[in-house]
């Protein structure tokens, strides 16, 4: 199921350009994200790895956390559960969503 085909083209476009400029992340290097269900969400939060420690393949990896629960270290941050995407395109079409 394609969850991005419920956002206006105006929302999906400003969702694509958040998710993809971690210079515009009020919490960077962190994003909170959630993906709301019809009777629960879940929490995730982007990562800006590779300018925190030069650490490439988490462009699109949701850590299944909430923000307010991030561990201290990198290598706690990188031990979370997560759920990898190629794309920000495709963490859209999964039902994630800028919190």
């Amino acid at each position: 199921m394609l969850f991005h085909s419920r956002l206006k083209p105006d929302d999906l476009a400003r969702q694509r350009q958040f998710l993809t400029n971690p210079t515009l992340w009020v919490c960077w290097p962190f994003l909170p994200v959630v993906r709301r269900g019809e009777h629960d969400q879940e929490l995730g939060v982007l990562f800006d790895a590779r300018t925190v420690c030069d650490l490439t393949g988490y462009f699109a990896t949701v850590l299944k956390t909430n923000l307010f629960l991030m561990p201290r270290t990198v290598l706690e941050i990188l031990a979370l559960p997560r759920e990898v995407f190629d794309t920000a395109e495709e963490l859209l079409e999964h039902g994630w969503r800028i919190d």
